[in-house]
């Protein structure tokens, strides 16, 4: 069985698409999204379309979450930079009713079996969907996660950092970023989970996408230029 692991799309439409065009000839058993699909990109729609047409697993992520506030005609305090808010508040404004609906739709996890194994989808990790784990976070952290989630395979998002650490029986594995990465490569990060039986293997994949596509399309929104240099240098800026 063959699983395609996503996450952190940022609404950026043009990277998902190549990862799509990447893996035409390939058949999934499923899907699975770790959040942070909107925000930051200009194609909120165009995304979020894809993975309810594609019968995704999708859960929440952090700027998820804050848009939702404003979808609830809310307000929230972080982020505070004005470049930052100007993107939450364009998506906002900018997603259709269908969008609308699936977004609210979404839990901020979700508990899957599939061809024996237990997995648990998380954004940031079992205890908190903001914490951020790397492939340098501390062995006992790890440790602890194992301890307390009943899940065989967690798979999460949020860092933008792809990994598969084994850790006291469990595997805790993150596909990057679509979307946003931060390690100076822009391509699209993302992984494909075989399970065979008793075997669990994670093969990362890195996919160059057309940078131009959202440069231009941020700039014809009117979008501060920071996001450009940000797609152009796979870096994070802000």
């Amino acid at each position: 069985m063959e699983i395609l692991l996503i996450s952190d799309i940022h609404a950026n439409f043009p990277a998902l698409e190549a990862v799509i065009n990447h893996f035409n000839d390939r058949s999934f058993e499923a899907v699975l999204n770790c959040g942070d699909s909107v925000v930051y990109a200009p194609f909120p729609n165009e995304t979020l379309h894809w993975l309810a047409d594609n019968n995704v697993i999708s859960i929440l992520g952090n700027t998820d979450r804050k848009l939702i506030k404003l979808l609830k005609g809310r307000s929230f305090k972080k982020p505070r930079k004005k470049e930052k808010r100007i993107m939450y508040t364009w998506t906002s404004t900018e997603l259709d009713a269908r969008s609308k609906k699936y977004i609210l739709s979404l839990k901020k996890s979700r508990q899957l079996s599939l061809d024996g194994h237990s997995i648990g989808l998380f954004h940031g990790s079992p205890a908190d969907p903001d914490e951020f784990l790397f492939p340098d976070t501390s062995p006992a952290r790890f440790a602890q996660l194992a301890a307390t989630s009943p899940a065989e395979i967690i798979i999460t998002g949020h860092s933008h950092t792809p990994y598969h650490i084994k850790r006291d029986g469990c595997h805790f594995i993150n596909p990057g970023s679509i979307g946003r990465m931060f390690d100076s490569n822009p391509a699209a990060s993302c992984a494909v989970l075989t399970l065979n039986g008793s075997i669990i293997h994670t093969a990362f994949f890195r996919i160059p996408w057309e940078i131009q596509r959202t440069t231009e399309a941020l700039r014809n929104n009117n979008m501060p230029q920071i996001y450009q240099l940000m797609y152009q240098m796979g870096k994070k800026l802000n």
